[in-house]
């Protein structure tokens, strides 16, 4: 990706691959020239495109759980070949073979849980086509950074495309994007004042409680 630019750096991107039919070169006409007749859509490596971004969601889910058990066992040996009565020999002498097992269980769970999301945002962005896939399909990516004073924003957006969802002012929308990765974000003083400090999140991490 580009770095460093203001500076001078030299610019590196996705180039399309040279043409090699020298029996064009002397032609003034060039497959791929720009010119008024050209579709002005990006269609090959390294050409440009806008990226809209335009994001509304909203979510709400709410959810409830209700849970309830009741079991009960009873065994008994009142009358067992006579050997009942041998059960003291080796049991407690509190044991009534009438009443040799009497067990029960009651549990029960309520559990409710709820969601309320709300996103919006609208950017625009140049993307750069990086690869055309053998389908015809273009895999494009675009980075955007705005620094003012020590806070720095920056917009990354990246997916799949196909050239017929590109429109003639050669922009596409964010919900044409297959395998789209949206990013936003910054960082910064203020970003970083926002944010607990590494032994709080280390703390929140470890402890149980």
């Amino acid at each position: 990706m580009p770095a460093n630019i203001a500076a001078g750096a030299p610019v590196i991107l996705p180039q399309p691959a040279p043409e090699k039919d020298s029996a064009k070169l002397n032609s003034l006409w060039r497959p791929g020239s720009r010119s008024f007749f050209r579709d002005p859509r990006a269609a090959k490596t390294g050409d440009i495109l806008t990226v809209n971004i335009d994001i509304g969601d909203q979510a709400k889910i709410a959810n409830s759980t209700s849970r309830s058990s009741t079991a009960s066992e009873n065994a008994s040996a009142s009358n067992f070949l006579g050997l009942e009565s041998r059960l003291k020999g080796f049991l407690p002498d509190a044991v009534d073979p009438s009443s040799l097992v009497d067990l029960g269980s009651d549990s029960s769970n309520t559990g409710t849980g709820s969601v309320d999301r709300s996103e919006s945002i609208t950017l625009t962005v140049a993307a750069v086509i990086t690869q055309a896939l053998p389908n015809g399909n273009l895999v494009i990516q675009g980075q955007q950074e705005v620094r003012v004073n020590n806070e720095v924003r920056e917009l990354l957006v990246s997916g799949v495309v196909r050239p017929e969802d590109i429109s003639s002012a050669n922009t596409i929308a964010h919900t044409q994007i297959a395998e789209a990765r949206i990013c936003y974000g910054g960082r910064g003083q203020i970003t970083d004042v926002q944010q607990p400090r590494y032994g709080q999140q280390f703390f929140d991490i470890v402890w149980p409680f």
